[in-house]
């Protein structure tokens, strides 16, 4: 089921999802399309981009891209660009954990290493890969998803926990330097939300999460993507270089 985000109008606006397949990169797609975008699906699940995007119809189109890749992310990109005659909106919500459950001390370097690739490096280089694209627009947003995780300090998830935090320092200094050909950057910190990606998360954690909220109850992806649709909008022209957590007020700024 599609989320209902029918309140936030997208018609005819052209946007790239990085992991766009599942989990909350596919609750975005959903609710892109449902909004009247023009959707890029992108992600290394490629069955599963495809179908998703077979099942969405002219709205949607999927590109191949690895996001630990740079050569493929600028020619991910630049199709996904191709495609629909350019990029008004781009979402950095592709991202690997894999240092879940283990103390620093037990994390490997290519581990630390591939997270870094992924959930920095590579919307650092989707972002300069959208660029021009983005600033031929006349209203180029980008949206980067980071995580809650970096401002309360989750315990043994260190590689996760200080990409998530980088994404936040890299989102303010994005927005400053792409103020000026009128592109906005802003980053969502959603919290501990459940879909597949979070299903190796033990139930205490999620307890946690519950009792500390100041809605509690589970977070769910429909909490999260008429914020991120939002950011998307013309509307939001003069909102960037902003961090809002998403998180049922687990973390309050």
């Amino acid at each position: 089921m599609m989320a209902k985000n029918t309140e936030i109008v997208l018609t005819g606006r052209r946007v790239l999802v990085t992991g766009g397949s599942r989990g909350l990169g596919e609750a975005f797609v959903r609710a892109l399309v449902q909004a009247g975008a023009r959707v890029i699906i992108s992600d290394v699940l490629h069955a599963r981009g495809q179908a998703l995007s077979d099942e969405l119809g002219e709205a949607a189109h999927y590109v191949p891209m690895d996001m630990s890749d740079p050569i493929g992310i600028t020619q991910g990109v630049n199709a996904a660009a191709a495609h629909w005659g350019g990029l008004d909106g781009l979402v950095n919500n592709a991202a690997v954990t894999n240092s879940g459950g283990k103390d620093m001390n037990a994390l490997s370097i290519e581990t630390w290493d591939h997270v870094m690739a992924v959930n920095v490096r590579g919307p650092w280089l989707a972002t300069v890969a959208a660029t021009p694209h983005l600033a031929a627009s006349g209203s180029g947003r980008v949206v980067n998803l980071a995580s809650d995780t970096a401002l309360w300090g989750a315990p043994r998830l260190m590689a996760y926990v200080s990409s998530k935090g980088a994404v936040m320092a890299m989102t303010r200094s994005m927005a400053r330097e792409l103020g000026p050909q009128g592109i906005t950057v802003n980053a969502v910190a959603p919290g501990l939300t459940v879909v597949e990606a979070t299903a190796y998360v033990p139930e205490a954690r999620h307890q946690f999460y519950r009792e500390g909220r100041a809605i509690e109850r589970a977070q769910m992806p429909e909490d999260v993507t008429a914020t991120v649709l939002f950011l998307l909008t013309r509307s939001s022209g003069y909102v960037t270089g902003q961090v809002l957590p998403v998180n049922g007020g687990f973390v309050m700024n």
